[in-house]
């Protein structure tokens, strides 16, 4: 007689009860991510907790002295829709919520910080096979994961508690300082969790490490839409619970329960998923390709194209939204600085508000020239994740050079930068010419003043290409010249440092147009030295020895 098999059991998504042993190497692993990050990672936590801190409360000091100045900020930035949704409104007009006001937008880019460190040690582990190669000796199945969200978190907190101590130096009250600085990293800490569950459900860290930063994306949308309204919205936002604890405004002690909270659900997930599914794979399975490839795909440049392109759309749309942010709220720089009578005498010595309004904007594009500069030597790095995990191997096995090869990608770092800067400048043109009723200006101007801040983008994509090239095995310390160059271009201001130190960084000594003065010195300068590594980098990757 036949009978039929025993149904296999159906495993739920429950919170398993991992043993003791599964944690076995959390030390030892968490010492291998400080080891392998003991560059970048003191980098960021530097930046956010001394530098960023000391550039935000010692300018808003020098430039609001008197309660009517700190009550016409507020009354100014309330009233800008735009400001409001980028870094969230001005609870009270204290020198301590003012202090703190821009500094908003530091818990979504602490957040970029976290996913990128947690799927750079987990899912991107996975894939390289490095993961499977320690599993094999006597690391526990959470070790990984553990020391990934532990580094993180770790981090998160140092850069929360830099802030306050730092906030206290400068005489704000303890209760607003430790409001932020808790705000800060439990924002940290609720991302790294996010980061872990979505190391789960993709076997691709690109896809994973996109999931994650979809996600901070949201959240940011989701705040700045709920700051724009009655602020109900908000509060399901994980970036808009730092906010309104209101420090300096009548703290909330009980708002930190929600961060906390999530983050425990969310590592409960992260654990149920990471307990259900084969190391390397990915809960979200992958869907099979085509059998043969398409013509968009098809050669070099389409191949390139198909790795490059979700990035650079996201950058360019990115851009250009942050691009209409600050266009439509520069007219309202003046009414922020209040009656401060020497702000109002340099006003007059720059030749009136319209004069200040472009140089805001000359300002605000030079920093965007430092944001997208971190996805041109993301898409140089490309090149050499394609050499190491074999896949240029192949290509090159072909009738496909080199040279060739390598161009079709930095093309898209060299190229894609431009177009991302362009579309910014266009509709900062075109929503700062609707404030003031003259396109025919604003738009040459902004346009202009973005394509003058792309040879220091050049240049930073240029010193990865040399690095590629000339010394695979520390390619990835073009992160670290990256951050140094922001580093050094944020205390540049300060009247201490060096002169020669600020020499090296290649966005101060551009021009900020519009609003400033066009000098082809710096821009010739950065342009040759951007071709020659650039040439370096392509003769050294031609003859040395692939992998």
């Amino acid at each position: 007689m036949i009978t039929a098999a025993p149904a296999r059991p159906v495993h739920s998504l429950s919170l398993p009860r991992p043993r003791f042993d599964e944690f076995t190497g959390v030390a030892r692993t968490s010492r291998l991510i400080l080891r392998r990050d003991r560059v970048i990672l003191p980098l960021w936590v530097t930046t956010f907790a001394i530098l960023l801190p000391i550039t935000y409360a010692g300018s808003i000091r020098a430039v609001y002295r008197t309660d009517a100045d700190l009550a016409s900020f507020a009354l100014a930035t309330n009233a800008n829709h735009a400001e409001v949704a980028l870094y969230g409104p001005v609870y009270l007009a204290t020198l301590g919520a003012v202090t703190i006001w821009k500094a908003q937008i530091l818990n979504a880019i602490l957040a970029v910080a976290v996913v990128l460190t947690v799927i750079r040690h987990t899912r991107t582990e996975e894939e390289a096979g490095r993961s499977e190669l320690l599993g094999a000796g006597t690391i526990g199945r959470y070790a990984g994961l553990t020391s990934a969200v532990l580094v993180a978190s770790a981090a998160s907190v140092l850069s929360g508690l830099g802030f306050t101590v730092l906030l206290r130096g400068y005489d704000l009250p303890a209760a607003g300082s430790v409001a932020f600085g808790l705000g800060l990293a439990s924002t940290g800490i609720l991302f790294a969790a996010v980061a872990a569950v979505c190391a789960q459900l993709s076997a691709s860290a690109r896809t994973a490490r996109g999931l994650a930063l979809g996600v901070v994306g949201a959240a940011f949308a989701v705040r700045a839409v709920g700051d724009l309204g009655s602020g109900t919205l908000s509060w399901f936002s994980p970036l808009g619970w730092p906010i309104l604890m209101r420090p300096y405004a009548g703290e909330r002690w009980w708002v930190p329960i929600l961060p906390l909270a999530a983050t425990v659900a969310v590592l409960a997930v992260a654990a149920a998923l990471a307990a259900h599914r084969d190391l390397g794979g990915g809960m979200i399975a992958e869907r099979a390709g085509a059998a043969r490839a398409g013509r968009t795909v098809s050669g070099p440049f389409g191949l390139a194209w198909h790795l490059h392109r979700v990035a650079l759309m996201a950058w360019i749309v990115g851009l250009a939204l942050y691009g209409v942010l600050f266009g439509s709220s520069v007219t309202s720089v003046s009414g922020q600085m209040g009656s401060n009578e020497g702000f109002q005498k340099y006003i007059e010595r720059l030749g009136g508000a319209a004069a200040l309004d472009d140089t805001v904007v000359g300002l605000a594009l030079g920093i965007l020239a430092m944001m997208i500069s971190g996805y041109a030597v993301s898409a140089v790095l490309r090149l050499h994740t394609e050499e190491t995990e074999q896949r240029a191997e192949a290509v090159l096995a072909g009738s496909i050079g080199r040279i060739r090869w390598a161009a079709t990608h930095l093309l898209f770092a060299f190229g894609g930068p431009a177009v991302a800067m362009l579309a910014a400048g266009l509709t900062a043109g075109l929503t700062y010419g609707a404030a003031v009723h003259d396109f025919h200006r604003t738009v040459p101007a902004c346009l202009a003043g973005a394509a003058v801040q792309l040879p220091a983008v050049w240049f930073t994509a240029a010193v990865t290409v040399a690095l590629v090239g000339a010394a695979p095995r520390i390619a990835s310390a073009a992160w670290a010249v990256y951050t140094g160059f922001l580093l050094v271009y944020i205390l540049g201001a300060t009247t201490w440092f060096p002169r020669w130190a600020r020499d090296l960084e290649p966005f101060g000594r551009l021009p900020k147009l519009p609003g400033g003065h066009f000098t082809a010195t710096a821009v010739a300068w950065e342009l040759g030295l951007a071709a020659v590594l650039t040439g370096a980098g392509l003769v050294a990757f031609r003859r040395r020895d692939l992998g």
